[in-house]
């Protein structure tokens, strides 16, 4: 049987009330280690602005060049993607980081930055993300487990915008939201449904009201500080088509500083 299921809006309140504490100061000591890559983590997920959000795993490089009035510091750092969206306002310090059976993601960042009179900026940062374990390691850990697809799917694609259709017809919301980005979709095949997909992607408030004789994909998003987002699982049959459609609402986008004021 087809389900859909919206949870309850979060309150802006609360997730706001939880925000990261403030940064320790930055010296340019060899100690430095773990304020930098804190720093340098705050930096990273701050200028993320799609997919998921990270956290540190491990410091696995950490150099200090003493310069005239400060130091610059590269640091290598092993990240770990978290449950969180970027859309969601929690601190990326409070996310769920993924299990090794959901095909979890890491991060191989260089960071550069530079201390000078006790300011720490962060000058350049690369990161390369790939799976935790690759596919073939991953049959002899969970053969069951769902594989990872491709963003771009056909059938994974199909799922994610039948779930989208079915979340505005079945909506108590003003406004039509459109597909701001998918951020995971897998597949595994089930004997008594045959091949399933399960999908995660961010939905945006458009200014086109509901109810109206619009196309829907030619809504427009409203301003970052009035568009509220959704946050979507869902889970298709190849057989049975949109099983499940679980979202989380998140209020408008609050500025960085805002946050941590």
């Amino acid at each position: 049987m087809r389900t859909l299921r919206v949870l309850t809006l979060l309150s802006a309140a609360v997730l706001l009330c939880s925000a990261a504490p403030g940064l320790a100061p930055l010296t340019c000591s060899e100690g430095n280690g773990p304020a930098a890559a804190d720093k340098a983590v705050h930096h990273i997920n701050e200028y993320h602005d799609h997919g998921y959000k990270f956290r540190l795993h491990e410091v696995q490089g950490n150099s200090v060049e003493q310069v005239d009035g400060g130091c610059n510091v590269k640091l290598q750092l092993d990240l770990r993607e978290t449950k969180c969206h970027t859309t969601n306002p929690k601190p990326f310090e409070d996310c769920e980081l993924r299990e090794e059976t959901e095909r979890a993601v890491k991060a191989n960042c260089t960071v550069l930055m530079t201390i000078k009179d006790g300011d720490a900026t962060i000058t350049k940062y690369e990161c390369d993300t790939r799976q935790v374990n690759t596919n073939s390691e991953m049959v002899r850990i969970c053969p069951d487990c769902p594989v990872l697809l491709p963003l771009n799917d056909s059938e994974g694609l199909k799922s994610v915008h039948e779930a989208t259709t079915e979340f505005n017809k079945n909506t108590s919301n003003q406004h039509y939201y459109i597909l701001k980005e998918v951020g995971r979709i897998s597949s595994g095949y089930i004997m008594t449904s045959g091949m399933n997909y399960y999908a995660e992607f961010a939905l945006v408030e458009t200014r086109c009201p509901v109810g109206s004789r619009i196309v829907i994909e030619a809504c427009t998003p409203l301003c970052p500080d009035r568009a509220r987002h959704a946050f979507c699982k869902s889970s298709y049959s190849s057989e049975n088509g949109l099983l499940s459609n679980d979202c989380d609402f998140y209020p408008a986008e609050v500025s960085p500083t805002a946050v941590l004021q």
